[in-house]
Formats: C-alpha cells, structure tokens, sequence
C-alpha cells in the first residue's frame, strides 16, 4: 500500500537529490588535471638594413608621335565622307567632299568680274594711246594727259585684283575636297555627312604610323624625379614585348582636373604594336640606403597610423612607422631599427601586452 507523501516532504526530498547531484560534479571535476593553455603560435621576421632601388609602376597608352587635326578650308556641308575609323590612308587619298555648288557659282562670278575689268582696262589703254598721239602732235595740254594715265593705272589695278579673285575662287574648288597630308591611320571621325562646318573645324584626326610613343601621367609628387632622356622599361599586357623607351617630353604644367603631368616616352620600332593598346611603364625613382622591407601583411593600420607588433619577452606591443614605399606585396618603411621582431601574419588577432611563441 502506497504512502500518501506531503508537499513539504516531497520538497525536502528534492532539494536532498539535487545536492546530492551537485556534491557528485564536484568530485567529478576535482579529480580532472588543469591544463594550461599555450600563448598562440606567430610567424616573425627580424628586421634587416638593405640597399633598396624603389620602382615605381604606371599604367599608358600608346599613341602616335604626330597627330593632326584635318580640316576644310572653307566652309561648306559635307557630302560625302571616304574612310572610317581606323582606316589606313595614303598621302594624297580624298578624305571628305563638301557641296562645291556655292563655290563653283562664286568662281563664275569671279570670272565676270575679271572680264568687265579686262574691257575696262582695254579701253583705258585706247584712251591713254589715242590721247598720248594728241599730246604728241600738243593738242591736248599734259593734264588732260595725266588723267587718262590715272584712269588706265585704275582700271589696270581693277584688272589685277579681279583676277587674283578668280585664282582664289579657282582655289576653293580644290579646297572643297580634303585629302591625307601623309601617310596614317585615321583615328577619329569628328564631322559627319550633312553636317555643314566651317573653315578650320576639325573634321578628322590622322595619326601617322611611322613612329609610335607611350603616353602616361605622373602624380604631382613624382615627377621632380622625370628628366628628358631617362630611360625606362615598357611592358605591353597584349603583345608580352618587353623594350626600353626614352622619356621625350615632359609636361610643363599639371592637369587642371586629374593634378597629373603627361609624360611622353618614345619607342623603339616595335611590332605588332597598334595605337590604343596599353602599357606598363616601369621607372626606377630612388635608390634607398639601408632600408627596410617587410611583408605588407606585417602593417597594422589603425586610423591614420600605421604600425607593427614588436615580440619582445615573449610579448607583443605596438610600434608606430612610416611607410616611404610600395612594391608588388611589400613595403618600405622607416622606424624599425635592425634585430626587432616583428609579426608578419595575423596582426589583426594580436592585443597590446599578449603573450605569443615564436617558434613550436
């Protein structure tokens, strides 16, 4: 027969059991052994003085040394329109036409002009002929003479201005056709059919082949180590063409917009070479004495401040540095002193003061 059990002695009874429970994990742990943990493992690099040549790397692009700017000598609306883009052109190849039916009428006008002028100055010269016999034979007195010289020296010069009007106008017909001044490719169009321009717009861009350059622009606080004549490496991404170019022309005054200097560097003959293909321009800046080269994974970059962790007595801490270069995933900096110990891995897991091994 069960016994009935009271609220107060089943909560005696379970309060019992869980000290019970409790005294036992207890024991438990008391007879496992603590093991304590080892700081954690880092991989370091001691600092060594080297002489380092700093390279810098800049991105160009390959052009055409001669580039020229075609344009109408008159105005006039385009008719017709020969190459495209990227077309190879001879010296002499009509370009563009525009419409000659103004010029042609202005050329016939011209041509009236200098006929009404020649039978101006044919009967000038009868008049001065007939009235010089009558001065001869003293007729006439001489300042009846002198006006007829006057009036045939006027129609004379009418005369000579009509006709250099007609070789103008003579000329314009030809300058309603626009030919290759050389040999090129043109690499812009800038004007299109039924467009009408003016004398001197820029129609076509012509960029002769026969010598090629890389153009580049430096920042501001590189280019007072550029100097005409210096001699660096170009590495072209498509071709795989390693050459060594001269710098040729230096930019006087920075971009407005970008604050960089256009750099330009001749080219030896190099083939397979086409305008627009990039390049990588690689030019040594300085030679630094007794540097400092570390992985870039070794910076730890705290706001503005750049630093590394220093092992010192099985310790880390903090040293603020200053970085002068880059290169590839290296860097130079200054403010280590050689022997120091510095991490080069994982520095984003360190705290100041940490415990670390440097080895098993």
């Amino acid at each position: 027969m069960l016994k009935k059990i009271s609220g107060g002695e089943l909560y005696l009874k379970k309060k019992f059991l869980a000290g019970i429970i409790a005294a036992s994990f207890i024991l438990a742990g008391c007879n496992e052994e603590i093991v304590p943990q080892k700081p954690p493992l880092v991989k370091v690099q001691q600092v060594k003085l080297s002489n380092a040549a700093q390279i810098e790397n800049y991105s160009g692009v390959v052009k055409g040394r001669y580039e020229t700017n075609l344009s109408f000598q008159i105005g006039g609306k385009i008719i017709s329109r020969d190459v495209q883009a990227g077309s190879f052109v001879h010296a002499g190849e009509v370009l563009m036409t525009i419409d000659p039916k103004d010029i042609v009428e202005q050329s016939h006008s011209a041509d009236a002009q200098v006929a009404a002028a020649r039978a101006q100055l044919e009967l000038a010269k009868s008049n001065l002929d007939r009235y010089s016999e009558l001065f001869k034979s003293e007729a006439i007195a001489a300042v009846v003479l002198d006006q007829y010289k006057t009036q045939y020296d006027a129609a004379k010069a009418a005369h000579d201005a009509a006709v250099a009007q007609a070789r103008q106008s003579q000329n314009a017909l030809e300058y309603a056709t626009l030919t290759a001044n050389v040999d090129g490719v043109i690499s812009e169009i800038l004007a299109e059919v039924g467009q009408v321009v003016a004398a001197g717009q820029s129609v076509l861009k012509l960029v002769q082949t026969n010598e090629f350059e890389v153009v580049v622009n430096i920042p501001e606080n590189k280019i007072s180590n550029m100097q005409i004549g210096q001699r660096v490496t170009i590495n072209f991404w498509a071709t795989k063409d390693v050459v060594s170019g001269t710098v040729r022309e230096i930019s006087p005054m920075a971009d407005l917009a970008s604050r960089t200097f256009t750099v330009k560097i001749s080219l030896p003959d190099v083939k397979n070479i086409q305008l627009g293909m990039t390049a990588n321009v690689s030019m040594q800046d300085e030679i630094s004495i007794n540097a400092i080269i570390l992985p870039l994974s070794a910076i730890y970059q705290t706001d503005d401040a750049a630093q590394v962790w220093i092992v010192d007595d099985g310790k880390v801490s903090l040293k603020k540095i200053e970085v002068v270069a880059f290169d590839d995933n290296n860097v130079q900096v200054r403010g280590l002193s050689a022997g120091d110990i510095v991490v080069v891995a994982g520095v984003h897991k360190l705290r100041e003061g940490q415990a670390v091994r440097t080895g098993d």
